[in-house]
């Protein structure tokens, strides 16, 4: 069977991946309101029924902020690390949450989930890779670089969701004081677009179908731009912009018929409910 894919939200406002196949899904981070969660996953013909829990990579707010109440509405087990649940304060039941160690794999329904270290500016952060009959589906974002882990994982996907964060020339020429441009830059930030470019040319798979660009700088980087760079080297790999304000579609990955899914993607979809308080 294949994976099904899609970003539901991508920057520092708000961050939440979601990759399941025809029974069982996770999501990996919940930046989002709940409301916000659902409203965005019914666009997309995606339904909160499938989803079986919820992998956390870090405790920044743009990262957790819709956590504890997606968790409690949908009793949702919760993977973490031991240090980002420390430095988290969750309103969660002890019951509903789990701890998740270096190399640990984690069996979601028919999806394995594995955690692994990386350098950010963060208690104990992880990312993750989500395999499926052969399918793997990783989610790089909030790397301070590319260290051999992220590298190796990389190498083994089908499709990624890759941190384009920030253009150097507009991070350095902007708004920002020297002191965050430097914590961005500095090897427990984000990847730049072109420390992202060079992962995929030099370490990305034959099997590699899809690339969503993610966590986009809004002040630091141009989506026009990024995309521009990595289409010039993308050969038989589909570039997806992963936006701030909006999911992306779901995509098939694997199972023979890679590509768009049309709208709905999966029966039982969730009722559209504003959100006025998010919404801005």
């Amino acid at each position: 069977m294949p994976l099904f894919i899609s970003s539901v939200a991508s920057g520092s406002n708000g961050n939440c991946y979601y990759i399941g196949n025809e029974q069982d899904a996770v999501l990996v981070d919940a930046g989002i309101s709940c409301r916000e969660t659902e409203r965005r996953m019914a666009r997309q013909g995606l339904s909160m029924q499938r989803v079986k829990a919820i992998f956390v990579s870090h405790e920044h707010s743009d990262h957790i902020r819709g956590l504890s109440v997606l968790a409690n509405k949908y009793q949702l087990p919760v993977f973490l690390s031991a240090g980002t649940r420390s430095a988290c304060r969750l309103a969660i039941p002890e019951r509903l949450l789990f701890p998740v160690a270096d190399q640990q794999t984690v069996t979601i329904g028919g999806l394995q989930v594995t955690a692994f270290r990386k350098y950010h500016d963060a208690a104990d952060p992880y990312s993750f890779v989500i395999d499926h009959s052969g399918t793997s589906v990783g989610v790089f974002t909030d790397i301070g670089r590319v260290c051999e882990q992220v590298a190796a994982r990389f190498a083994q996907c089908d499709a990624a969701f890759l941190e384009t964060n920030y253009d150097e020339e507009l991070l350095m020429g902007g708004r920002y004081p020297y002191f965050l441009k430097q914590r961005i830059r500095g090897g427990y930030g984000h990847l730049s677009n072109t420390e992202a470019l060079d992962l995929f040319v030099n370490y990305r798979s034959a099997r590699l179908t899809h690339v969503f660009l993610s966590h986009l700088s809004r002040d630091n980087n141009d989506p026009g731009l990024v995309t521009a760079l990595f289409n010039r080297h993308c050969e038989e790999t589909k570039i997806v912009l992963a936006g701030r304000y909006a999911e992306t579609p779901v995509y098939q990955i694997g199972g023979g018929a890679e590509g768009l899914i049309p709208f709905p993607a999966a029966a039982l979809a969730e009722p559209v409910v504003e959100d006025a308080a998010y919404m801005k």
